[in-house]
Formats: structure tokens, sequence, C-alpha cells
């Protein structure tokens, strides 16, 4: 990173990322004067990247995947949400130290609220998938209130540590398979439907799939795809289909990303022009 570079994103493939349009727009709307990039880091390079932020010019980062994980011992303090979630996503320079923070969990939280129109306390909840997402939105939903869980998810004993995550505060937490009649059971009952795998994801292996369909899914519940690419995805075009609210991943993506903007600059984020271009970036990938 170049002393004239002051923010940026990392990751490994980066070029699917949206946060610079996203993030630069927030920048020139309030006048400041400084660039946000995105760096793709192969994970070999992750320390030496990581030593860099440190000189000066240099306010800090986002971090996607994989280096969620792999930039922390290169940090010299996380904050409790970072260290619950075991990731980071926002890295901070403050005079040659770097902080390490998680601001998934309150993105997630924030969107479901605001945009969504859900409070999640007392609330049941389906999880799908549990994988490092799925830990953050587990985490944001106990730290929240949720009632009850259930995590779906291919290998079941993956989706136990997060059931032992929410037993260990006194939440009722069950593992269930990806598929058969214990997920559709799960779903009818459920007031919040997550996914936080990549089924239905634009270029992934999956990207028809959907983890649930329209039958399965009652009208009462609100339906939370963390996928952002498409728009649209093939789980939120069944929740439709079935009468049930919907909420895409492009609201938690601004929202993470403001509170990382305020961590860096200490004063509020313009969020009405973050999601603006977030949604001009989304019709432009559309399009092509």
């Amino acid at each position: 990173m170049t002393m004239n570079t002051a923010l940026g994103i990392i990751g490994y493939p980066i070029g699917h990322s949206i946060s610079p349009r996203f993030q630069q727009a927030a920048l020139d709307g309030l006048s400041i004067n400084a660039d946000y990039r995105a760096y793709e880091v192969h994970p070999d390079g992750v320390g030496d990247f990581v030593a860099s932020l440190r000189g000066p010019g240099v306010l800090g980062i986002n971090v996607t995947v994989p280096h969620k994980e792999a930039v922390m011992p290169f940090l010299d303090e996380i904050d409790d949400w970072a260290a619950e979630a075991g990731a980071v996503n926002t890295i901070v320079n403050r005079g040659g130290r770097l902080a390490g923070y998680n601001t998934d969990g309150y993105g997630f939280l924030r969107a479901l609220r605001e945009s969504g129109g859900l409070e999640p306390a007392g609330k049941r909840g389906l999880i799908l998938g549990a994988g490092g997402s799925a830990r953050g939105v587990v985490q944001a939903l106990l730290r929240a209130g949720i009632a009850e869980l259930v995590i779906a998810n291919r290998t079941v004993a993956r989706a136990q540590s997060l059931a032992e995550l929410a037993t260990e505060r006194n939440v009722v937490a069950e593992t269930i398979p990806l598929e058969g009649g214990p997920l559709g059971d799960a779903a009818a009952a459920a007031d919040l439907i997550v996914n936080c795998t990549s089924l239905g994801m634009r270029h992934g292996p999956d990207e028809s799939a959907t983890p649930l369909g329209a039958r399965q899914i009652p009208a009462a519940a609100l339906v939370y795809d963390l996928v952002y690419n498409p728009m649209q995805t093939p789980l939120l075009r069944a929740a439709e289909q079935a009468g049930a609210s919907t909420l895409g991943g492009i609201s938690m993506l601004v929202y993470q990303g403001a509170a990382s903007f305020e961590i860096w600059l200490e004063r509020p984020a313009p969020v009405a022009v973050m999601m603006d271009a977030a949604m001009a970036a989304m019709q432009e990938a559309i399009s092509q």
C-alpha cells in the first residue's frame, strides 16, 4: 500500500468486490481526500501486507475472504466481536498500532431491523449454513435476544459448535441436515430464515440452487439471504412466491461497510450515498 492510499480492501480473489464503489462514493461525498482501493493479496503475502498498514497516511482496510482469520496474528488488539467471531473484517491504524474489528454482526442486525423491519428478540430463527458468516449471524442474534435457533448444515457436526455457542447463552438450539424433512419442519416454525451458504450466488457452483422451495417457506417469515449477487437469488424468488417478506445481502454489505467507515474516520457515514452507489454497481453488473 502506497503512502497516498489511505483505505482499501484485501481478499483473494477481490475483483468481484463492490466495496470500492460505495466506500469511495462516501469519501467523495464528504470531500475527504482519500482513495479506497481493492488489493488482491495471495495468502502467502498477508503478513507483509498487514505490516505495511502501520505506515503514515494509512487509515486502515477492510478484509474479506479468505483473509478474515489470517490477519489476526499480525494485529496488536482485536475487539470483542472479532474475538468471539474468530474473524476480522476491519483494521484501523492508530499511530502504527493496528486494531481489528468485526462489523459483520452489526451490519447484519442493522439491515435486519432497518431494511427488514424485524426485531429478533424473542423470535425463532433458522440458520442455513455453519461457516464463518453463519457464526457471525448467530453471534449477532444471540446478542439481540433471539429465543430459539435451528442450524442446518450439510455436515451436522460443524453446526454443533454454533449450537453450543447458543446453549452457553441459555438459548435453545438444534442442529439438523441441510435437506430432508427436518429442514421443512424447522422452516415452517421459523420467524426468521437466514441463508449463510453460497447457494444461489452468481458464478458459484450452485448459482441456480435454493436451500428451500416456496412450499417450505411460511408466509409469515422474513427470509434474509446474505448472498448479494444476484440481488434476487433463487431463495428470495421462492420466498416471494410463498408470500414471505424478503431481504437481500446488499443492505448488510453496506451497513457493515458504513460501520468500518465510522471506525476509520470517527464521523457518521453517509449511508444513503453508499447504498445508492452499491445499487448502481449491482445494476451495472446485471447489465454486463
